[in-house]
């Protein structure tokens, strides 16, 4: 680059800073706008050469050397259909892992589904499907707190039990009556 271009440059870039010396929001915003229409003018000019580049080898190619070309990418494709729908299968569990959803049964999958046309798996289909599965929910199974069954030891007492600190307030007759209905099962047994 030469001094003159450069000088332009900075003449026409404005003070990126605020009086604090902190970047001013609009011009980070800019510099980060810019920096991506490079990266996309970069990334199109790789493209463009690399198909150049391979349409040059391509031309350059003798007869044996395309059809072997051609044999190493058929293989190749052979080889990633026969081991596709493994793949497929091994990437839907991981997702389904780390999304927290379950899967299906196989038998109701269609993992060719999911196979690209160069025989490895389609992230973006595999993803799309596991999201579109429904989460788990976070509700008990069985209601609780009906009084049915073994109760949670959560501080509350088993329905219709008294607790040793209701105990403590009641006269021996009570006790008794409360023992023979059976309300203090629980305590006596060591659960409260």
């Amino acid at each position: 680059m030469n001094d003159t271009q450069n000088q332009n440059d900075q003449q026409t870039t404005p003070d990126p800073t605020t009086s604090e010396g902190v970047p001013d929001v609009a011009t980070l915003q800019a510099d980060v706008e810019r920096w991506k229409a490079l990266s996309r003018q970069n990334e199109k000019n790789w493209n463009e050469a690399r198909t150049e580049l391979a349409a040059i080898k391509e031309a350059s190619m003798t007869d044996a050397e395309k059809a072997l070309e051609q044999a190493r990418s058929e293989a190749r494709n052979a080889a990633l259909s026969e081991v596709g729908n493994r793949l497929v299968d091994a990437e839907l569990r991981v997702q389904a892992a780390t999304a927290g959803v379950s899967l299906p049964a196989a038998e109701f999958l269609n993992l060719s589904r999911f196979v690209g046309a160069d025989g490895s798996p389609d992230s973006t289909a595999i993803t799309a499907f596991v999201q579109s599965l429904p989460k788990p929910s976070t509700a008990p199974e069985f209601a609780q707190g009906i009084g049915l069954g073994r109760q949670s030891d959560s501080g509350s007492y088993s329905a219709g039990q008294i607790g040793a600190d209701s105990l403590s307030r009641m006269s021996p007759s009570e006790i008794n009556a409360a023992r023979k209905s059976g309300r203090l099962d629980a305590l006596m047994r060591g659960d409260l």
